[in-house]
């Protein structure tokens, strides 16, 4: 997976990239069909805001968090992202679990 990282009115840190793909080593272990990830870190005043958008297979995820700490901000915009990945892997495989020939078999089982 490819980390896009940039920083708006923020100086992006060796600390804050390594945390970073840290944290989204977490989405790769439930999801591998990540293909690039663009993060994107600022300052706004008093909040510190992260967002991420996630081009998977079939679409895209997006997520933000604003907290006074951006460490609190990027661990709750991965847990946003993480449950937006488990569902969408979940809707995936319910979606393709079916086959038409398993319902065949079924059928001609009645």
């Amino acid at each position: 997976m490819q980390i896009n990282l940039t920083g708006h009115h923020i100086d992006v840190t060796d600390a804050l990239k390594v945390y970073v793909d840290n944290k989204f080593e977490r989405l790769a272990r439930h999801f591998d069909h990540v293909i690039n990830a663009h993060v994107v870190l600022s300052v706004e005043k008093l909040a510190q805001k992260a967002e991420a958008t996630l081009h998977i297979n079939g679409g895209k995820v997006f997520a933000d968090s604003v907290h006074e700490d951006m460490y609190a901000a990027i661990d709750a915009l991965i847990d946003k992202l993480d449950r937006q990945v488990l569902r969408y892997k979940e809707k995936k495989s319910s979606h393709r679990g079916v086959t038409s020939s398993s319902r065949i078999a079924e059928a001609e089982e009645d």
